[in-house]
């Protein structure tokens, strides 16, 4: 019996090592793990600024190239105010000068309310607001602009039209 109880022993002793090795091992398996995590979130990092660099570059040198852009518009513009046309069709794109809607805007909306006629609001049940659509249609028509109202004339603006190979492209 004492040589079974012997063998025991050493099977025991035999698992338990194995399972130090084993533990050891997968110990060293989770550690792999996490460098490899590591790893990746310094990827990322990396990447992240050089996402950064890369747009700071196309920044820097997109402005240089809208300045130009900027330039020869206002050149295109001048051009078509100095021939006093509202239009001007070229191969590569179209010039116009258009007169942009006048705008009207409530600067004191109680002063407005207290002086507006009925057709100049639109009255929603439990709701009071002004129409600013009918108050620039009284203001043309009667030629009076209403106290708490401020009348922003349309400016007129320029723009460019693109022709790209049958797409149209507009630039402000």
């Amino acid at each position: 019996m004492s040589e079974n109880n012997f063998l025991d022993e050493l099977l025991a002793e035999a698992e338990v090592k194995d399972e130090k090795r084993t533990s050891a091992f997968f110990d060293l398996l989770v550690m792999e793990v996490a460098k490899l995590e590591g790893e990746i979130s310094d990827n990322f990092s990396e990447m992240e600024k050089e996402i950064e660099i890369i747009k700071e570059w196309a920044l820097k040198r997109n402005s240089v190239i809208q300045e130009r852009a900027n330039f020869l518009k206002l050149k295109l513009e001048s051009y078509i105010r100095e021939e006093g046309k509202k239009t001007i069709d070229l191969p590569h794109g179209t010039l116009k000068i258009r007169k942009m809607p006048d705008k009207v805007e409530i600067t004191d909306l109680s002063l407005f309310l207290s002086k507006a006629n009925s057709e100049m609001l639109n009255i929603i049940p439990e709701q009071v607001k002004p129409d600013l659509s009918k108050i620039k249609s009284f203001i043309k028509m009667t030629t009076k602009l209403p106290e708490g109202v401020t009348l922003i004339e349309g400016k007129e603006e320029f723009k460019l039209t693109l022709k790209n190979n049958s797409k149209e492209e507009t630039e402000e």
